[in-house]
């Protein structure tokens, strides 16, 4: 239960010091629309637990904006109209959050951690859903230039050669 606590609490400190590049704290962003009280959160299971609110809405506001989507995307629609069931797990795109959160955090601890990058300052070295994403909700796919395709020449001898 501690390493749980521990993990999510660096992930949880990563993901909060790579919002401001998204823009997703500043009154500016929701521009200046207030949401009303927020019951307390129900049904966390990767994010603390005793998360404040105001961190909560920064975190879901990042995933939000590196995805280039609304709440909805991952919150099932309530009972009454232009609410969300924030607890509800009937969108699989909630599901699919947990894991790439959990898969994150891995990454980060497990391997990030062991990358020594001389230019980077504390916090810059890890992994966020916009490293992949880039405001898209599905990642473009990766796709190998024509030069490095099917054994072609590495990038110093191709241009050597004339």
């Amino acid at each position: 239960m501690r390493n749980a606590l521990v993990l999510t609490g660096i992930f949880l400190a990563a993901l909060l010091m790579s919002l401001p590049a998204l823009g997703a704290l500043t009154p500016q962003a929701t521009h200046g629309k207030m949401h009303g009280p927020m019951p307390k959160p129900k049904n966390l299971q990767v994010l603390p637990k005793n998360i404040s609110h105001a961190q909560l809405m920064k975190v879901m506001h990042g995933f939000a904006g590196s995805l280039g989507v609304k709440c909805s995307f991952c919150h099932a629609a309530g009972t009454s109209p232009h609410h969300l069931d924030f607890a509800s797990d009937a969108k699989p795109q909630k599901r699919i959050a947990r894991t790439m959160m959990r898969m994150t955090h891995e990454i980060d601890t497990k391997y990030m951690s062991q990358v020594n990058v001389p230019d980077s300052k504390p916090g810059q070295n890890h992994v966020t859903c916009g490293t992949c994403h880039r405001g898209h909700a599905k990642p473009a796919v990766f796709v190998l230039p024509p030069e490095h395709q099917h054994g072609g020449p590495p990038p110093a001898q191709a241009e050597t050669r004339e």
